[in-house]
């Protein structure tokens, strides 16, 4: 048993901040109200700390960092007092694998790296329950896994059987415990997706009341028609939707200002929401910055390109130009030495032009280099966390300790600094709150979490300006005084199932 003694408890809710006690008994919440006398096998006194429930992150990368498996603990997550995660996003989840194989997120990590003993939801969930990990985790169902699946590498819509086959594994997938369908619009497996094909999905998603979250076909040039696209979906569907990790790129505030006055005024029926993160830096899969053209088939495709004299150099010619000195690599395969270098660093180092050294990072990496990108306005990406539809997430997966790859601010500091900057904007605390636990369990439908109430789960985040002091996660103490304990309590979450 554990007593909450003295704190500000801010429920989830609209209610304004009171002061109060909570009891917990086992994983679940006891009792909310003042006990004086009370004893507990362990005692916490909050006096001049909030107590919420635990943060939920809608949009988070630790299946496709597999640091669900390689760092269970994700102690990066529970020092920022978050209890709960959602994997599966930007159309790539772990299962349902239909060979096996994990092709779908290997622009983000080396697959090699674990086993696969699944092939379905249901097997996932089991595999990840043996590897206890130290958050609640909820998966969406990739689309790009599936349609990979049934496609290959080719680039094509699906036939009539083919969309049946796809509905069917959907079907199952959510009624193994997904919670919803993801899809990577502007990545080069599903970029040319039609409408047709991610309406019947997301109509089966809405039949089972899951979440759509969608990687936009465009940020830039085209991010009002992709809106435009995402919202349609939402108005012939009724599904739930939100829009991944929507970013004020530099040279197109414009759009994202105009994307934000249509989103923000939306119908209220219209269930839309988008994820956003409080810093300047993007994370990107090298061959994304290849010419459009040049983005056809799989990674060992666009590898042959560059590796042909002919077309590098079309592709060099191509290839917008960069920011060099604000190109950072993340992640290069088999060349750590590269890791927290620049582009321009290595461009000066190996006395050519920015363009050329990418294109020979490209050769080098076969393709699997990770890159951070400093593209983002911070002042337009503060602002949207207070808009009425944000969300707010790391898009980060769990922290591998580890020389092969750099960390981002934000998948250590993203929930702090946004309580931190609720304080300094005075924006309600209670808004703030529930922004970050309520909101996302009713939109998720995570049964019995989100909020402080009687028979609730105790996910609990206890915190002072902007720093996390405590984190319980179903019952059980993670965090204690701001340092992380060896504790791995968390539980992966069905939909529909407590």
């Amino acid at each position: 048993m554990i007593l909450i003694k003295g704190g500000t408890i801010i429920d989830g809710t609209l209610r304004p901040p009171f002061k109060g006690d909570i009891l917990i008994s086992g994983d679940k919440i006891s009792s909310i109200g003042n006990f004086p006398s009370k004893k507990a096998d362990e005692t916490i006194d909050a006096f001049g700390m909030y107590v919420s429930p635990g943060f939920i992150d809608p949009n988070t990368d630790s299946d496709h960092n597999l640091s669900l498996f390689l760092n269970p603990n994700q102690e990066n997550f529970l020092l920022q007092g978050v209890t709960t995660i959602i994997g599966g996003n930007c159309g790539s989840s772990l299962a349902p694998l239909i060979y096996g194989t994990l092709e779908s997120i290997r622009k983000w990590t080396d697959v090699n790296q674990i086993n696969v003993n699944w092939h379905t939801v249901a097997e996932l969930i089991k595999t990840l329950e043996q590897k206890k990990p130290g958050v609640n985790f909820a998966t969406l169902i990739g689309h790009s896994t599936i349609r990979r699946s049934i496609l290959g590498e080719d680039q094509r819509d699906l036939t009539d059987k083919e969309i049946e086959v796809f509905k069917s594994l959907l079907k199952k997938a959510m009624e193994e415990g997904g919670f919803g369908l993801s899809t990577g619009l502007g990545y080069a497996h599903s970029k040319l997706t039609p409408y047709p094909e991610i309406k019947t999905l997301a109509g089966i998603v809405a039949g089972q009341n899951g979440v759509y979250a969608t990687h936009l076909r465009s940020e830039k040039e085209k991010l009002i028609s992709s809106i435009e696209e995402t919202i349609k979906l939402g108005k012939d569907t009724g599904v739930k939707i939100i829009i991944s990790h929507l970013r004020p790129l530099l040279g197109y505030e414009n759009q994202i200002n105009a994307a934000r006055n249509i989103l923000n005024n939306l119908d209220p029926k219209i269930d839309l929401h988008y994820d956003v993160f409080p810093f300047d830096s993007s994370l990107v899969p090298i061959y994304t910055l290849l010419p459009e053209w040049a983005k056809r088939g799989g990674l060992e495709s666009m590898w042959g390109l560059i590796t042909s004299p002919t077309q590098r150099e079309h592709i060099k010619n191509d290839i917008e130009t960069l920011d060099a000195e604000n190109v950072m690599i993340a992640e290069a395969p088999g060349n750590n030495y590269l890791v927290g270098k620049s582009l321009y660093e290595i461009a000066k180092n190996q006395e050519t032009d920015p363009k050329d050294a990418l294109v020979k990072l490209m050769t080098l990496t076969r393709m699997k280099a990770l890159l951070v990108k400093r593209d983002i306005n911070l002042k337009i990406a503060e602002e949207m966390l207070f808009d009425e539809r944000s969300l707010i997430a790391t898009n980060s997966g769990g922290n591998i300790e580890s020389k092969k790859s750099i960390k981002l601010d934000r998948s250590t500091g993203t929930f702090p600094k946004f309580l931190k900057l609720a304080f300094l904007n005075n924006f309600p605390l209670e808004k703030a709150v529930r922004k970050i636990t309520d909101i996302p369990a009713r939109k998720f439908g995570l049964e019995k979490r989100g909020t402080i109430k009687h028979g609730h789960y105790a996910d609990i985040a206890i915190f002072e300006t902007g720093k996390i002091a405590h984190t319980i996660v179903n019952g059980k103490i993670a965090v204690e005084h701001g340092k992380l304990k060896e504790v791995n309590n968390g539980y992966i979450l069905r939909k529909n199932r407590l």
